[in-house]
């Protein structure tokens, strides 16, 4: 199984209405230091149907300004249709959130 396959079977994992880190994708997926390696993979998502990447965020609660299929507002849009909230200042409540 290559790594991008690790990390898309993690991140099919994150529930509905929960959200993960990059780097707790990456320790997951076998190495907690591949947190780069995460952002790359979802990227190059091959199914986002089936593989939910607007659920993984950074480990203070942003989305990325360069979500791969519509940037940060498509992210953030597709996170509070499943009820997750962001803050005045644009985070998410990791500890409220965080799968």
């Amino acid at each position: 199984m290559s790594v991008f396959e690790k990390i898309y079977d993690v991140v099919k994992q994150i529930p509905y209405g929960k959200v993960a880190s990059y780097g707790q994708v990456a320790l997951l997926a076998g190495n907690p230091r591949w947190a780069r390696v995460v952002g790359y993979a979802l990227h190059q998502n091959p199914d986002p149907k089936n593989i939910p990447c607007y659920r993984v965020v950074t480990k203070d609660g942003k989305v990325a300004n360069s979500f791969a299929f519509g940037g940060g507002n498509v992210q953030r849009a597709l996170l509070e249709a499943e009820g997750i909230e962001f803050s005045a200042n644009g985070k998410i409540d990791m500890e409220k959130y965080q799968w």
